[in-house]
């Protein structure tokens, strides 16, 4: 979806649709509560947000979109989101044998984990 970085920074700076973070939790898999923590942010604030029809700060939207990316490489990547999936939950040796998942929490570590799958799909150390 939005692969360019210049495209993600002014989509964030408008703010997304609240709803685009139960967009994430489907692509990723992963329970929204374990996301929500990511955002550090409790699941009722953003069910909330999705009732309102609010959108998202710019730091939210950010790593939203980013995230968003960051599993559709890493899907493709991998073959799979399953695949992908097993690999963030796991210590990784390319970063430090840190988790990536665990890395998520702020836009630097998201671009981090982008790097290291960027690495792999070409051939560097996994």
């Amino acid at each position: 979806m939005i692969q360019n970085r210049t495209a993600i920074v002014l989509s964030a700076l408008k703010g997304i649709p609240a709803t685009t973070f139960f967009d994430i939790a489907d692509l990723t898999g992963y329970k929204r509560e374990q996301l929500a923590e990511v955002f550090d942010t409790s699941l009722k604030t953003f069910q909330r947000y999705e009732r309102e029809h609010k959108k998202l700060n710019p730091q939210d939207s950010e790593k939203v979109l980013k995230i968003m990316a960051l599993f559709q490489t890493g899907e493709s990547v991998f073959g799979s989101a399953e695949a992908f999936r097993r690999w963030m939950d796991k210590p990784a040796y390319g970063l430090g044998e840190q988790i990536p998942f665990d890395l998520l929490h702020t836009s630097g570590g998201i671009d981090l984990v982008m790097e290291e799958v960027v690495r792999i799909e070409y051939g560097d150390l996994a």
